[in-house]
């Protein structure tokens, strides 16, 4: 059974809100780079497939841009790279790469739509992509199931890097559910947007299902205000991430 779609995927996404790859400003291209080579670090070793989960607190902070662009960034290193859009209910990942939404990852873990679920992507020859599917009435049932895990490894025979574009904590568990089959969470937070409570919140609820954060990607921020920080520091022993970037 092959699940690799022959098709060509057209151009990137048009939309200035959503700049992604060589569509980027210099400063946010030099601020995923930066956020790539802290994602490297965090692991001892590259022998084997990382899965990296990225969520936030809130819808709208711009985890899904985060997630395309850090792929396409590893990509562009030689890796091979497959994103995988895991929010069900509102999934953007199709809308960026200009993909079609269906076949893709629901109905693969219902049963059906075994062919042509990996798509190539216009971005990058090394970038792949699973789109949501048709929307299902239980995403979280099938994100929790032994099909979710059988697939995932399976997936880690064919690619260096699994970035998989997660639901906002806030809004339902299955960021928490898939994070047990992750190398690692990052956590996007758009500034001036999600307040600290909610974002004590989510970490709180990683760390109860001991999920491993990787860091925190500080989007659209303000260089000149005091909550902005090259580079990456360490705290309560994660890596934490701040990256300008106005995607």
């Amino acid at each position: 059974m092959s699940l690799l779609n022959k098709k060509k995927a057209s151009a990137s996404a048009s939309d200035p809100t959503d700049k992604i790859g060589k569509d980027l400003s210099f400063a946010a291209t030099e601020a995923y780079k930066r956020l790539r080579a802290n994602l490297l670090l965090s692991f001892t070793s590259d022998s084997s497939c990382r899965i990296v989960g990225v969520t936030s607190s809130l819808r709208g902070e711009g985890k899904s841009t985060t997630s395309v662009n850090l792929a396409y960034t590893l990509a562009e290193m030689g890796k091979n790279v497959l994103i995988l859009d895991s929010d069900m209910r509102l999934p953007n990942v199709h809308r960026l790469l200009k993909l079609n939404q269906s076949p893709g990852l629901s109905n693969l873990l219902s049963g059906g739509g075994g062919n042509n679920i990996i798509q190539p992507t216009a971005l990058h020859r090394k970038l792949y992509a699973i789109t949501a599917g048709d929307i299902p009435p239980n995403p979280t049932e099938l994100l929790s199931s032994r099909r979710m895990e059988n697939t995932l490894q399976m997936l880690s025979q064919n690619f260096d890097f699994i970035i998989i574009d997660l639901p906002p904590i806030d809004a339902v568990s299955d960021a928490l559910i898939v994070s047990k089959y992750t190398s690692g969470m990052i956590m996007v937070v758009r500034q001036n947007y999600v307040d600290k409570r909610a974002l004590d919140n989510s970490v709180r609820q990683l760390r109860y299902h001991k999920a491993q954060i990787l860091g925190f990607v500080m989007n659209g921020a303000d260089p000149d205000s005091g909550y902005y920080k090259k580079g990456y520091y360490k705290k309560d022993g994660t890596y934490e991430y701040r990256s300008k970037s106005n995607v």
